[in-house]
């Protein structure tokens, strides 16, 4: 008897495992087949939504070949400096596109387009007032060299004076 229980125990075990492992495995398909149903909604509508869109347009650095396709006049500027990664920020905020071009000799040839004029003119002021502010603020390197040798050769040239006045 005691047998006999113990056979119907491990089968009773065996079959509620088998249940439990096709149940898993049914849920999991079904889990499945529902998180790729949503994918495919998701695509659908990002599709419908970019067929109701215009093209959006990047701002900022592009090719020059990409900004004359796009809007044909363009308007060129050369520059020698190289201060043109904050120019990249404020061409961003004011819708300004631009293509540059350099050469060997630290000049750049710069292409810019924007909407419309006035947010040109703004990128361009805004620009020119950051470069005067930061060189205002920021003394460059060989100034600062050129103070300090004066003030080092000011009292060496001093002693000279009183030795030279002393004999």
């Amino acid at each position: 008897m005691q047998e006999d229980i113990e056979n119907r125990t491990m089968t009773l075990v065996i079959s509620s495992s088998k249940f439990t492992g096709r149940l898993l495995k049914a849920t999991l398909t079904k889990y499945l087949a529902h998180r790729k149903e949503k994918k495919v909604q998701k695509v659908q509508k990002k599709q419908a939504q970019s067929r109701d869109k215009p093209e959006v347009q990047h701002y900022g650095r592009i090719s020059k070949d990409e900004l004359e396709r796009q809007h044909g006049d363009m308007r060129e500027l050369d520059i020698h400096d190289k201060s043109l990664r904050q120019f990249d920020r404020i061409a961003r905020k004011y819708h300004v596109q631009y293509a540059v071009f350099g050469n060997d000799k630290g000049k750049f040839e710069v292409f810019f387009k924007a909407p419309r004029e006035a947010n040109m003119q703004k990128a361009f002021e805004a620009f020119t007032v950051t470069k005067l502010k930061k060189a205002q603020r920021r003394e460059s390197v060989l100034g600062k060299l050129a103070k300090f040798k004066e003030m080092v050769k000011k009292p060496i040239a001093d002693r000279q004076k009183r030795k030279e006045l002393e004999l």
